[in-house]
């Protein structure tokens, strides 16, 4: 297709020519004789003319099947351009911006005079991409920086948060990838081991292990990382790691070396898919798989606290994964066990202003919690799911809600974080607290009056954000 480049700086002129060509016939019109002759002594195909006469674009053999492009400095007259171009029977015109003017500003003028021209801006096109460059780049850098400081360790550890999620393993994987390491000199290790059949699944499936760590096990590893996870998790028991790279709110309390901590991603896999990228790694299907399932995993396939760059590690992972494994790993993930744990739920639940409170006692494994939060939040007429259980003497919470209310993070920490461990995303939180502590603050509740005591909370935290509205009278689920 042929393309006419109607420019008068030799800067975006030699741009357009370089990213044109092949793909385009360029040529290339301009106003000024001296630009003309350099241009044509390094190879460019140009012409010399008047830009605002007819005959110029005739004698251009001008076509409605040309594509013109029409730099716009924001500082000359467009219509005088413009409209000897369309005398000149030209029908698809674009406007490259690359003034000072305000792009929407001179859209909204061109667009006012000349309705089917298309306006780009410069900083649009091309800022992106550039943006994206030197991040990569600023990224490689930090990487290179960890890679050799984990070089010389003859063992180091990448410990997960207990009971570790595929986000968590994937990034242990990618983690031990990017370090060039083994599964003896690079273990992936958690202080409480892998329990939940789906990620047991997945760590079959994909042969990952995780060894069960005892604190008292730490000092023996030269090197200590944490991958979707930050020290302040194990509450006191680290206060110093080499390296931190998780997605979730950065928290305060302790000491690293290195430190990556991004809450606007949807994963911690997210992250490492862009540090392997950045020195452009080798990624196995294992590894690819593993990261693949994670960012599903995580944003609940980017219907919860997923953005534009999972997106692109997701379309970068996805032709290095093993589909078919993927589609194994998901499976069937209702059991009866949890099955029993909704029931709970929905005996013992309240409904009040779109928000599911329920408290379903002991359990024996903290999954069945999240996962019951996760489950009423599907209900009509629900945004926000609230559900604690009892594991190990521990109170343990989990928030959820559509994303665009209120943020479940600060809810938990306003009311939890003086007595436990409490933080999360807009959309999803956690707190964990001695059910001891708890009893200290809010009194030796009943099941059913600790559910309202809860709800009460979350009521309260909800109308400090819409002011004077009426609470509805609360019903049971």
């Amino acid at each position: 297709m042929r393309c006419l480049a109607v420019c008068h700086t030799e800067l975006v002129i030699r741009m357009l020519n370089d990213i044109l060509l092949p793909s385009f016939e360029v040529d290339v019109l301009v106003d000024s004789r001296s630009l003309a002759r350099r241009l044509h002594e390094s190879g460019v195909k140009v012409t010399f003319g008047d830009l605002r006469r007819t005959e110029t674009y005739l004698k251009a053999d001008l076509s409605p099947a040309t594509c013109v492009i029409v730099e716009d400095d924001g500082r000359r007259s467009l219509k005088r351009v413009l409209q000897p171009i369309r005398d000149a029977g030209g029908t698809l015109i674009y406007v490259l911006g690359v003034g000072a003017a305000p792009a929407t500003r001179r859209e909204d003028e061109l667009r006012s005079q000349f309705p089917d021209v298309s306006y780009l801006s410069m900083s649009e096109l091309f800022g992106g991409p550039l943006v994206t460059e030197v991040s990569r780049s600023l990224t490689r850098e930090r990487v290179q920086q960890y890679q050799r400081y984990f070089s010389d360790a003859d063992r180091i550890l990448i410990l997960l948060h207990n009971d570790p999620d595929p986000d968590a393993m994937a990034s242990g994987l990618a983690l031990r990838n990017l370090l060039r390491r083994t599964k003896t000199t690079a273990i992936l290790g958690a202080l409480q081991g892998v329990t939940r059949p789906e990620n047991l699944r997945m760590a079959n499936m994909l042969d990952i292990q995780v060894e069960t760590i005892r604190p008292d096990t730490l000092a023996d590893f030269e090197r200590v990382a944490m991958v979707d996870v930050q020290p302040h998790y194990f509450g006191g028991l680290i206060d110093r790691v080499d390296l931190v790279i998780d997605h979730h709110p950065p928290q305060p309390g302790y000491s690293a070396i290195f430190k990556d901590v991004r809450p606007d991603y949807g994963s911690t896999s997210t992250i490492l898919t862009e540090h392997l990228r950045a020195v452009d790694a080798n990624i196995s299907e294992r590894t690819a798989t593993a990261m693949l399932y994670a960012i599903k995993s995580d944003t609940l396939f980017f219907n919860r606290q997923a953005n534009r760059v999972d997106l692109e590690a997701f379309s970068f992972l996805y032709p290095l994964a093993d589909a078919t494994m993927i589609r194994k790993m998901e499976g069937a993930e209702i059991t009866m066990e949890r099955l029993e744990y909704v029931i709970r739920a929905q005996q013992g639940g309240r409904l009040a202003e779109q928000v599911f409170c329920a408290f379903v006692g002991l359990t024996p494994r903290e999954d069945f919690i999240p996962y019951v939060a996760d489950f009423y939040l599907q209900l009509e007429d629900v945004k926000w799911t609230i559900v604690a259980g009892i594991v190990n003497d521990m109170l343990i919470m989990s928030v959820r809600n559509l994303g665009y209310t209120r943020n479940a993070g600060e809810f938990v920490r306003k009311f939890f974080s003086e007595i436990g461990s409490a933080g999360g995303h807009r959309a999803m939180a956690k707190a964990a607290m001695p059910l001891h502590a708890f009893r200290e603050k809010f009194g030796d509740l009943t099941g059913a009056q600790l559910n309202d005591k809860i709800l009460d909370l979350a009521l309260q935290f909800l109308h400090e954000h819409v002011p004077g509205e009426r609470r509805k009278e609360a019903v049971r689920a």
